[in-house]
């Protein structure tokens, strides 16, 4: 890569976390799609709509999820570069625009999960549970219990859970904050964890020198669930964040609600999740709709109403 694409994707970079609250990993995608693709150029600052082109067969044996990611990455990089006036055109109409469809989230049924918690109550059930039980506990109840993602999970300071107050202040992705309700079963186990964390820990789950890691969560998902008799495959944080939503709005949540909980930007990102049995839907509609409770009443025909004779 060339100096003066160094310096532009880093003042770009700089923008789209000033101004956009881009977080730290959509960062480092957006610079592992720029240099690739100014590798395939030979540069990007100078790269017209016939080199942009070219993308598209460089790109063919990639899924289409990926070349959209990609060509999005460069659309906004060369949108940043026109409005800076670090150019005077916008090539990027050449990217190839592939057609993708956002695929369901891979779930665990109810009964799944309740294999997991079974399994984590059979460990805490000894006489003097092992302090990596209790945090396994801690972390499984915060996963699926109310939807963190897992490096909120794994970041969370020692004193993120008030004991007066039944829900978390979280930071999410584009520094959004939300509001995150916490379980008396999440309060709980969080509170024995508690008692091994060290005193001058700032994490609420330390490792070393700092946190528990990404990692080290996703090991410890796939452990329990191998032990339970789930494919470990099927399983990870994300997939207990998915179930967590899954299964609120089988319950009957409401989407918008959802979506504060998730801390989705848009409610398009949240509407994945009316993947649910479209009976259950129904069933919604007619036991909690408002309109269920009344009668539905036939119109009298009167006398002057029938039908002319022939």
């Amino acid at each position: 890569m060339g100096q003066e694409d160094a310096v532009l994707i880093d003042r770009f970079l700089e923008m789209m976390a000033a101004e956009r609250g881009a977080s730290r990993n959509t960062l480092m995608a957006y610079r592992t799609d720029l240099t690739g693709a100014g590798d395939l150029l030979g540069g990007l600052a100078g790269a017209d709509k016939a080199a942009l082109g070219t993308l598209a067969a460089h790109w063919a044996p990639l899924a289409a999820s990926s070349v959209a990611r990609k060509a999005s990455a460069l659309r906004a990089f060369y949108g940043f570069l026109e409005e800076e006036g670090l150019r005077a055109d916008n090539p990027s109409a050449a990217l190839p625009r592939p057609v993708t469809r956002r695929p369901l989230p891979k779930i665990l049924s109810t009964a799944e999960v309740d294999r997991l918690f079974a399994l984590i109550a059979e460990r805490l059930a000894a006489e003097n549970p092992a302090p990596l039980d209790l945090r396994l506990s801690a972390l499984i109840e915060l996963l699926y219990g109310s939807g963190l993602r897992a490096t909120e999970l794994v970041s969370l300071p020692r004193r993120a859970l008030a004991a007066d107050r039944p829900f978390l202040i979280l930071k999410g992705k584009g520094a959004r904050e939300r509001l995150v309700p916490i379980s008396d079963r999440a309060r709980a186990a969080v509170s024995a964890w508690l008692a091994h964390v060290p005193g001058d820990s700032g994490w609420l789950f330390p490792s070393g020198k700092s946190h528990l890691s990404r990692i080290r969560l996703y090991q410890l998902v796939k452990a329990l669930a191998g032990a339970a008799g789930i494919a470990p495959e099927r399983v990870s944080p994300h997939v207990l964040r998915h179930a967590f939503a899954t299964h609120l709005l089988e319950g009957g949540a409401d989407l918008r609600a959802l979506q504060a909980m998730l801390g989705h930007a848009d409610i398009g990102t949240t509407q994945i999740y009316t993947h649910v049995d479209s009976r259950r839907l129904v069933e919604l509609v007619n036991q909690r709709h408002p309109l269920a409770t009344m009668a539905l009443r036939q119109p009298q025909r009167r006398v002057d109403d029938a039908p002319p004779s022939p």
